[in-house]
């Protein structure tokens, strides 16, 4: 060991120290070697701890990290590109950065070995635009094609529902895209895929951490000669593309409605750009592009944050909606698997909805054209569902109640959604049959199992076809445009329509509240709160008791249809009022998060009901924001 690293063990997390020790024994690049003793230099030290103070981990998902330090050093820097991005991603065990990816994709690659031992193993990889997606991609591509396996790439960057889909048409049995969704462009991660074409699930992540290399080995660098890489193209996305039309519901009833449906879309620099405007253009809507953002840029220049949830992302898209008398903009994140959405109103400004009201519109939407068409019926409705997460909308749960479907509660997390689907496909007796048409597989579910109408979750993720087994932006944008030719077709704006099922089923109202702890000692802070939440529980808020606490981690907890749900660290305050918060730690940001919903009966006057409803969700944060500094600090 270099002497100089006695002299800074007491300056360090003991576990930084010793992940640092190690990579100094070990043969790092000079490059690596001259970072870590830059930040020695200068006295970095929280950064040296944030960067080694474990190994970036390997979850249900997959990883997601920074790939560009706080500090960038020198030897990271290297020969910038004209973007800005650093030469190199960031030397460190807690950082997104080749050594991480080549242990991710060594360990998949070996845990699918070894359970499909009699087939030769096939992966999927794609890519978003983010710093580095490109090259991670490749040198995953490298390191599995070095085991034997079989690889497939696509030649460009595509969207993460795409990576889903084509996990599935291959009929691989792995997939992964380099993609760190919405997350700010220092970040980058490593997302699996199974089989099923659904993100990796609990019980395989326990098989690939289990065949993960130390993280203490050398770089994860595969030989120079390797099996060809076969490459994806224009076949896959036209398979993707027919896959995504079987959402429509209505054709030449919206065709002229649609003809008069003026969208303008930005892919924020990502991936929609491939698909969206094809599909949106097949509708037969007006399509205009908010040309500074398709230019595909990890830096995000043209937004603070390319996260269509921010109204800030799509402030270029509605001035120029505003400008061209649009009646609709319509925003993807960089992997195109969240889709935003603002609408013009009569007084001609733009209004920007929640994931929690596209997705109610859309499952309202889809329950009433399947019933209209007479494809769910008095008969077979009981085999039909609508899947949501915990900490979305009451309002869809009300739906299906109107409607007389299911509504099946999932974790939080769109892998639950698509595991569910996964179960109704073997259900239903269609695991072996890829090849049956949309409309053969819904009449099979009908008849013999569950027919998955739509799925969302609040986070701005919706999907309307078990094609996909995440959450689709490309879909969402079609599913949409179409429900807004619908409502046109009855001089109505989807803000109008969104009304009418106020009016009849009442209001509901959704409020998030974020708190971001950085670092190691955030990390510790949030786990102190989630803890202070079992050992202190509140008894009321507002003075509304607190009638009763769902404690996702105490278990044991079953959905609708009877299935043991994972534990997971989740609170849910359910108030005498119907209201009820939900408490959880953000899977992917250093975020503490709580989510308030509200609801009013139908029945009276629904302008005074979302002003009242819309005003207690904004006490109770505040008033739950106000007890956090005690509870962070036991």
């Amino acid at each position: 060991m270099d002497e100089w690293l006695h002299d800074i063990q007491e300056k360090l997390r003991p576990e930084a120290w010793e992940r640092i020790s190690a990579l100094v024994d070990g043969q790092p690049e000079e490059w690596e070697l001259a970072s870590v003793r830059e930040l020695i230099e200068k006295k970095h030290w929280t950064e040296l701890d944030d960067r080694f103070y474990k190994s970036l981990g390997f979850g249900t998902g997959g990883m997601r990290g920074r790939t560009i330090g706080r500090v960038i050093t020198a030897a990271e820097r290297g020969a910038a590109n004209p973007r800005g991005r650093p030469e190199h991603a960031a030397v460190g065990s807690n950082m997104m950065n080749f050594r991480n990816a080549g242990r991710a994709a060594a360990a998949l690659g070996a845990y699918c070995q070894r359970i499909f031992p009699r087939e030769r193993v096939r992966v999927a990889i794609a890519h978003d635009t983010r710093h580095y997606s490109p090259e991670l991609a490749r040198a995953a591509a490298r390191t599995l094609a070095a085991l034997g396996i079989e690889v497939f790439l696509f030649n460009g960057p595509r969207s993460t529902p795409q990576l889903s889909f084509t996990v599935r048409w291959l009929r691989a049995q792995a997939g992964i895209v380099i993609t760190a969704s919405h997350n700010p462009p220092h970040d980058n991660g490593f997302k699996a895929y199974f089989a099923d074409g659904g993100q990796i699930i609990e019980k395989h992540a326990r098989g690939i951490i289990e065949a993960a290399p130390d993280p203490s080995d050398g770089l994860q660098e595969a030989p120079t000669q390797i099996p060809e890489i076969q490459t994806l193209g224009r076949d896959a996305d036209e398979a993707y593309l027919d896959a995504v039309r079987s959402v429509r519901l209505e054709s030449e009833a919206v065709a002229q409605a649609a003809a008069e449906l003026k969208i303008v879309f930005t892919p924020i620099h990502g991936t929609g750009i491939v698909a969206i405007p094809e599909l949106l253009r097949g509708l037969g809507c007006q399509v205009s592009l908010v040309e500074e953002q398709t230019v595909p840029d990890g830096s995000f220049p043209t937004v603070e944050s390319p996260n269509p949830e921010n109204a800030e992302a799509l402030r270029m898209a509605i001035k120029q909606a505003v400008r061209q008398n649009a009646d609709l903009v319509i925003g993807t994140d960089p992997d195109a698997d969240r889709m935003g959405l603002a609408v013009r109103d009569r007084t001609g400004n733009f209004q920007i909805l929640s994931g929690n009201q596209i997705g109610s519109i859309l499952a309202y939407y889809r329950c009433e054209r399947l019933f209209a068409h007479g494809i769910l019926t008095a008969a077979n409705r009981h085999r039909a569902a609508i899947i949501k997460t915990i900490v979305t909308s009451d309002l869809q749960q009300r739906i299906a109640e109107h409607f007389g479907v299911k509504c099946v509660n999932t974790l939080t997390g769109f892998k639950y959604i698509g595991e569910k689907l996964h179960d109704y496909e073997c259900e239903g007796g269609l695991a072996d049959a890829p090849g049956l048409t949309a409309e053969a597989r819904r009449g099979a579910q009908l008849a013999h199992g569950t027919f998955f109408i739509f799925g969302g979750e609040e986070s701005y993720g919706y999907s309307g076809g078990d094609y996909v087994r995440d959450k689709d932006a490309n879909a969402a944008a079609l599913m949409i445009a179409e429900a807004a030719a619908w409502a046109r077709r009855d001089g109505r704006t989807l803000l109008e329509y969104l009304d009418t099922i106020y009016r009849q089923l009442g209001y509901f109202h959704e409020r998030l509240g974020t708190l971001t702890f950085e670092g190691a000692e955030g990390a510790a802070q949030i786990r102190r709160l989630l803890e202070s939440y079992k050992d202190d529980r509140p008894k009321a808020y507002l003075g509304i008791p607190v009638a009763k606490v769902d404690d996702y981690a105490a278990g044991p907890m079953r959905d609708l249809d009877g299935k043991l749900l994972p534990k997971e660290n989740v609170l849910v305050f359910h108030l005498e009022d119907a209201s009820r918060m939900a408490v959880r730690a953000s899977g992917t940001e250093p975020k503490i998060k709580y989510y308030f919903f509200v609801q009013a009966p139908p029945g009276g006057e629904l302008e005074a009901a979302r002003q009242e409803r819309m005003n207690f969700a904004d006490r109770w944060w505040e008033a739950v924001r106000d007890e956090v500094a005690g509870r962070a600090g036991r």
